[in-house]
Parts: C-alpha cells; structure tokens; sequence
C-alpha cells in the first residue's frame, strides 16, 4: 500500500489596501511611459506620412526630394555629436577620476558642486558666451589649423572670419555635455568595491594601474551609459546650432569653413515659426528621423550595456 503525499496549500499573505494602491500606481505610472511614448511616435508618423513624396524645393533653396533634403541635415546632427564626444568624453573621465581618487576632500567637494551647477546652465548662456566669447577668439587658432594642417581635408579650404563653423558649435556641445557626463562617471568611480582598489595596491600596483585595472573595468557600463546620456542632448541641441550656424543643406566634412551643415533640431527651430502647409509636415518629418535617430543610438548603448552588466565583485 502506497502512501500518497499531498503537497500543502500555499499560503498567501492577506492582501492590503495600501500594497495593492501602490502596485496600481507603479503600474500605471511605468505604463504611462510606453503610452506617451507611443503617442509621440504615432503623432510623428502620421504627420511625417505626406512628407515623404511632397515637393521639398521651398525648404530653404533644397533638393526637390525629401530623403536629399534630411539627409544633410541627418549628417550635420551626427557630425557635431560624434566631434562633442571627441573632446567631452575624454576631459569628462578626467574630471571625475581627478574628483573621485586624486584630488583632496575639500577640493573635490568643491569641483563637483560646480561640476553639479554646470549642468543646469540653460543652453541658450552656453549659445551666447559661443557667440560673443568663443568664436571671436578661436578663430587664430583656424588660420594656424589651415596654415599648417591645411593638406588634411578637415581644415582645408577657406576660413571662416567670425568663427561660426560646425568646429565651434562642437566645443559648445562638449562644454554643454561635460557636466552631465562627469556627475554621471564621478559617482560611478565613487562605488568602485574598496575590497578591489585594496588588492591592487597591496600587489603593488601605483594609483594609475590601480584605475586602469580595477575602476575603469567596474564602470565601463556606466560610463558608456553616461556617453548616451550626453549624446542624446548634443543630438538634441537647438538653440546653441540655431543661434551659431545658418542654416545649410550640404554635406562638409571641413570644420572651418563658414560653409557648414545644419543639425535637424537647429533647422526645425528656425523654419518651423515661417512654415506652413506642406512645409510644417516636412518640418515634422525631419523630427521623425531625429526620433528614429536617438532611438537607435539609445538601444545601442543599452545592447553594449547589457552585454558588460555582468559583474562577480563583492560590493
């Protein structure tokens, strides 16, 4: 005779009010995000639909077709946040390691309150000290660029004489992206297991072998999720490219030249108060592929993030 064993009955805890009030508002609240997620797009779509095969030829003296008319406008919203990445990311590493392992309590304390201020300077002071600062001023260093590194095609050519090229809306980006990548990286940097700089030291590593080999590898996925936060304003940017760069369609690769590519943002900004019929859904359409644009560039960062999220320290 065989023995037949039943399993007890699960027991549930008693359900309350407040657990229940709040599972429904985490809920709601992470599903309103998708929702207006997928309003924006749906709205971009639907009015980007006519763009697509409509007469582009009063956009700004522009190619009659509508895929020659954003893609130099896709190129030069690119181009400026590949060029801001360039001379942000590494002065942004900098900064924070300084902050976070060299630099003396007091003195780090400090740099990172106004690290913190920095970025939450609005863009159009950043738009307007590169107007009246910056652009009078380095336009030196372009004629030495183009006298003696004139042979490489990024300064051939003429210069411009007042400094708004596409080279001068870059530095403005990374001034701009600097704080929020920096913030990002110093606590990063901060949360680095204590346990792995110890050993580092104690095999007898110096403090930059002791960086290199235990801090940067702990907070690679934090760092490149900071790269895509600051990419994602500089690719965003309106007011700094509007206020320093006439709008062009072209495709330049020669950052000193007053001959330069326009950003989507910066000519939705400037075109959308005059536009109207056909002109406001080829405006809107433009927003699309900049949508598209950052949304590729954000799932990307999250695929390299996901592929390094994995870590075995003891934190």
């Amino acid at each position: 005779m065989t023995a037949t064993a039943t399993e007890p009955g699960k027991i549930r805890a008693k359900a309350r009010p407040g657990d229940t009030t709040f599972f429904g508002l985490a809920i709601g609240a992470g599903s309103l995000i998708l929702v207006a997620l997928a309003a924006v797009a749906v709205f971009l779509l639907a009015e980007a639909l006519p763009a697509f095969t409509a007469d582009t030829t009063g956009m700004n003296s522009s190619p009659a077709n509508f895929w020659a008319y954003v893609g130099p406008l896709a190129f030069g919203t690119v181009w400026s946040s590949f060029l801001a990445l360039l001379f942000a990311v590494p002065l942004s590493l900098g900064i924070a390691l300084f902050i976070s392992h060299y630099a003396p309590r007091r003195i780090a304390q400090g740099l990172g309150y106004v690290i913190d201020l920095l970025a939450a300077v609005p863009s159009v002071i950043f738009g307007l000290w590169g107007i009246k600062v910056l652009a009078p001023a380095i336009v030196p260093l372009f004629g030495w660029l183009n006298e003696h590194l004139g042979w490489l095609p990024f300064f051939a050519g003429q210069v411009d004489s007042t400094g708004h090229t596409i080279l001068t809306v870059a530095i403005v980006l990374a001034v701009m992206i600097i704080p929020i990548i920096t913030s990002l990286c110093r606590e990063i940097f901060l949360q680095t297991p204590k346990l792995h700089e110890e050993a580092a030291l104690a095999l007898g590593a110096t403090r930059w072998e002791m960086i290199k080999m235990a801090v940067l590898p702990f907070g690679r996925p934090g760092i490149v999720s900071a790269t895509m936060l600051g990419l994602g304003r500089a690719l965003g940017e309106t007011m700094v490219v509007a206020m320093l760069l006439s709008p062009a369609v072209v495709i330049n690769f020669v950052l000193t030249s007053g001959q330069n590519p326009s950003t989507i943002a910066g000519n939705i900004a400037l075109q959308f108060p005059e536009a109207h019929g056909d002109a406001v859904n080829i405006l809107i359409a433009t927003g699309l592929i900049l949508f598209v644009i950052t949304l590729v560039v954000n799932s990307f960062a999250r695929w390299i993030v996901a592929r390094r999220a994995a870590f075995s320290g003891a934190n």
